[in-house]
């Protein structure tokens, strides 16, 4: 296939699946109990300059107690991968904690606004930035858990988005068709916030799974936090609900209401006013220091930080605003 053109923008992730599948040779398939605290798992298996995936979409079922626990830990030097990426995005922002991203769909809350920490952090010119979409990154995984350098696609073509990607143009080998080269993503990390979970890390959602299913197999170290643990017979009465097996995952981090102040599907709804409250402080970067003393870095951990927004009482009224249905319904 013969090189066409190509996207200026550098690529954070080696997409080579030679390394990859070396790697994953390695990978224990023990079936062990992988119990850890939050700050364990993060100090174990998060290291300066690692590439990190976020699990999730927008303010929906993401791990905000390993965000928070990243930014207590000042890890540093990372990348991400910026796939609908909100509130995870907004948390490590304020850490500094990454210094390049794959950019799909980031700095904005939806319908919150725009989070002005955020945005002056990539302005700074302190982040390295390649835009893809949020088909094509999310591609991007597809192809590490196939075990395939790449995807053809035809998205991104003739935009300015291909032209700051890391993509490449092709030409089909069949047809002669131009296409887009999108090229594997391998995470170093990847962070999934689940419903449910056993101590060998098989892990189950309600609903959707966004891109989590192709994150998971992708990332070379897999952190799982989790609503519930229940035992392996209740997974295998749902087995098609199962979105990780046990052999993927490095730690399940038991955190109940692990996704506030975003919205677990069936769980509870998002925390609206603490959402904007993250908007309000992010005003100066004085008023987000203040902020971030009194939330993270001046809590021990996350359980503690649901205490300060209300703890069980608060976290009950969430819980009522939320559609709850029963398991198999």
């Amino acid at each position: 296939m013969d090189k066409m053109s190509f996207g200026t923008g550098h690529l954070f992730s080696d997409p080579n699946v030679s390394a990859a599948r070396e790697f994953f040779k390695n990978k224990s398939r023990a079936m062990t109990d992988k119990r850890m605290s939050v700050a364990q798992a993060v100090t174990n298996l998060i290291h300066d300059g690692d590439y990190l995936a976020s699990g999730g979409f927008g303010s929906v079922r993401i791990a905000t107690a390993v965000l928070h626990e990243i930014v207590r830990q000042r890890k540093t030097r990372l990348g991400f991968s910026g796939h609908t990426a909100t509130h995870d995005f907004q948390i490590l922002a304020a850490g500094r904690c990454f210094d390049r991203c794959d950019a799909a769909y980031i700095v904005g809350l939806e319908v919150r606004g725009l989070s002005p920490n955020a945005r002056r952090y990539i302005e700074s010119g302190a982040v390295q930035v390649t835009e893809w979409s949020n088909a094509t990154l999310g591609w991007r995984y597809k192809a590490a858990a196939m075990g395939v350098p790449f995807l053809p696609a035809t998205s991104l073509m003739g935009t300015d988005t291909f032209k700051y990607s890391g993509a490449k143009e092709i030409a089909c080998p069949f047809t002669g068709q131009k296409l887009i080269a999108v090229p594997a993503l391998f995470p170093d990390v990847g962070i999934i916030h689940v419903h449910r979970a056993d101590i060998y890390g098989n892990a189950q959602v309600d609903g959707i799974s966004i891109a989590d299913w192709d994150m998971a197999r992708a990332s070379k170290r897999l952190i799982i936090t989790t609503e519930h643990i229940v035992s392996t017979d209740e997974i295998r009465q749902e087995p098609s609900k199962t979105l990780t097996p046990y052999w993927l995952a490095d730690a399940v981090c038991h955190v109940p209401y692990g996704s506030y102040p975003c919205n677990m599907p069936y769980e509870y709804f998002s925390d609206e006013e603490h959402l904007m409250e993250w908007m309000d402080a992010e005003k100066t970067p004085a008023t987000l220091d203040t902020f971030l003393n009194k939330y993270i870095y001046g809590t021990r951990d996350f359980a503690e930080y649901l205490e300060l927004k209300g703890g069980a009482a608060r976290m009950a009224e969430l819980r009522a605003l939320e559609p709850l249905r029963r398991r198999g319904d």
